[in-house]
């Protein structure tokens, strides 16, 4: 009993350093930020780094979620580090704050301030990586996080070993792993209380859904990873389908889908799918515009910042960001018989005398009328931008340039034919965009 514990410690960090070797994870002396949260898998992570020779510096995260707890968990990796003679950067973060200033769970909120930072920190330090204490049990419950919430072909591939600058060299080892390696080296850890509760959906799985699975299937978790495996070799041949059909089907720089090219693509709901998840689309979002793709124009479908518009046989994609007005150049100067009226949509030229109120600059509004040059009767705006074909995403950005209540001018493209220039002009107002 006495020999298999001394052999514990020795036999996870092989393990280790083999995974590290044929992932290509590191290489020998690398500097290496290891995210320390004083938790058993991030404790040995650092022991079994710092064993295997490499550089290692800890960074810690108190995220004041837990109260006292948090506090106790940074005075333990302080301790841990003097000990180990590990320099540490730490960091306090008002998560609540960041979760709801950006409409985003406490959890969400967490996870982007914590890898932001690490970023941060791996610059500071010129570390080659950073390294995270995610093992086989964390991979296996993402699957099965991922299938339970629905996901495409991507979702299912478990953790990947490293992502940029992020490692993760304990994917080799499953949890009873880690806790046999440090009892076996006779180090402690401080334990999470949420992690031991089942409030959230991955603590579920690992407290009940695969326990339960391992206990009907013994080798539940082994084929689950198997599978992930598969999953992931079988990805890179599907990536590059997708790639390839992405390419056919996209317009104007990836600003819009085709829609009669996307329904030619042997699967294009699933198409539409992998295009529009990474902008942030759920599933359910992603069929609604797939049945929209039937419809009338003007569906508008929002997802954070991004919007997708159905516009003809067309759906545009749009980041929201607010409208920058256009710069004008205004001057006025007397009208003679040999003055070239401008005829380019970047300039218009009134009768200044016709101008009775001040001019402001606004976008156009639901409703808003004038009288295109050349006509006598008033058009909707909206009708005439209809009739020149401008996509959604240009109509909802047309400015108009007003004076008083009367537009003059939808900037770019029109002047009114009130304000026009004529035989009885003494003096003109001419308006250029800069």
């Amino acid at each position: 009993m006495v020999q298999q514990r001394s052999l514990q410690p020795m036999q996870l960090e092989r393990k280790t350093a083999r995974y590290i070797a044929q992932k290509r994870l590191l290489t020998p002396g690398d500097q290496v930020l290891v995210a320390l949260s004083g938790g058993a898998d991030s404790v040995a992570l650092l022991c079994v780094l710092q064993t295997l020779g490499y550089r290692c510096e800890a960074a810690h995260c108190n995220f004041h979620l837990r109260g006292a707890e948090s506090d106790r968990d940074e005075a333990f990796v302080r301790d841990l580090c003097q000990k180990r003679k590990v320099p540490l950067h730490l960091s306090h973060f008002d998560t609540q704050e960041e979760a709801a200033r950006r409409h985003i769970s406490i959890e969400m909120a967490a996870r982007d301030l914590r890898y932001r930072w690490f970023e941060e920190m791996r610059l500071e330090v010129d570390a080659q990586a950073i390294a995270v204490a995610h093992h086989r049990d964390d991979s296996a419950e993402t699957f099965l996080l991922n299938l339970l919430r629905g996901t495409g072909i991507n979702g299912l591939q478990g953790i990947k070993p490293r992502n940029g600058h992020i490692v993760r060299p304990l994917l080799c080892a499953d949890r009873q792993d880690i806790m046999d390696y440090l009892d076996g080296i006779g180090q402690s850890f401080v334990t999470d209380s949420t992690n031991l509760e089942d409030e959230y959906l991955r603590n579920k799985i690992r407290l009940h859904l695969l326990p339960l699975m391992q206990q009907i299937a013994p080798a539940a978790k082994s084929n689950i990873l198997r599978t992930a495996s598969h999953l992931a070799d079988a990805s890179l041949f599907y990536r590059q389908a997708v790639d390839e059909s992405i390419r056919r089907i996209l317009r104007e720089e990836g600003g819009s889908i085709d829609i009669p090219a996307l329904l030619q693509e042997p699967a294009p709901a699933t198409l539409l799918f992998e295009i529009l998840y990474p902008l942030g689309f759920n599933e359910s979002q992603t069929e609604d515009i797939y049945q929209s793709l039937q419809g009338q124009s003007g569906k508008n479908f929002q997802a954070g910042t991004w919007r997708v518009l159905k516009d003809r046989d067309k759906l545009l994609l749009t980041q929201d960001t607010t409208p920058v007005p256009p710069e004008l150049d205004i001057h006025t100067c007397p009208y003679t018989p040999g003055f070239a009226i401008p005829r380019g949509r970047d300039t218009a030229c009134f009768d200044a005398d016709k101008l009775t109120a001040p001019l402001s600059l606004r976008l156009w509004q639901k409703g808003d009328t004038f009288v295109p040059f050349g006509m006598k009767g008033k058009k909707k705006v909206s009708d005439y931008l209809t009739d020149r074909k401008i996509p959604l995403t240009q109509k909802e950005r047309q400015w108009v340039l007003c004076c008083g209540q009367d537009i003059i001018w939808l900037v770019g493209e029109r002047s009114d034919n009130r304000f026009r220039v004529d035989e009885n002009t003494r003096q003109i107002t001419l308006v250029r965009i800069k």
